[in-house]
């Protein structure tokens, strides 16, 4: 269990502790210290309302992510994912659920370490190192496989 890593589900069948076990591997690999993390998994609807009300933009997303981090390499921060979206895009990409909900995570941390997918550069900078660490480290984030 990573200290400090708090993970809610709405959806029942997120692996709570295949998410701790990522995020001990993300510590690992980018030499982080975590301060404190949270990692939720909401509905679309919940995650619109925080993109419209906390950041302006009116338009669905599969996650955003909140840094609080005075430092690079010590994490304080949140993470939030549309589960629904994830299952969305895991039909849409032919991938699974499981993997699905792992991008996003990696992808959620990737922001916490200011990677940035604004423009198509950075974008596919982004998605590189998503892809590399997906499969370098494959987990099963949905208890349902």
């Amino acid at each position: 269990m990573v200290k400090n890593l708090q993970v809610y589900s709405q959806d029942l069948s997120i692996n709570k502790m295949e998410v701790h076990n990522l995020i001990s591997y993300l510590r690992k690999e980018f030499n982080l210290t975590i301060s404190f993390l949270s990692i939720s998994f909401i509905n679309s609807a919940e995650l619109l309302d925080i993109n419209k009300g906390y950041l302006n933009h009116d338009y669905e997303t599969d996650v955003i992510t909140f840094n609080y981090s005075k430092e690079l390499k010590d994490i304080d921060g949140e993470i939030l994912i549309s589960f629904e979206e994830a299952k969305y895009n895991a039909k849409k990409f032919n991938v699974s659920y499981g993997e699905e909900l792992c991008r996003l995570v990696i992808h959620g941390m990737l922001h916490l370490l200011n990677f940035d997918d604004k423009d198509r550069k950075r974008k596919k900078i982004m998605k590189q190192e998503e892809k590399k660490l997906i499969n370098r480290y494959n987990f099963t984030l949905f208890a349902g496989k």
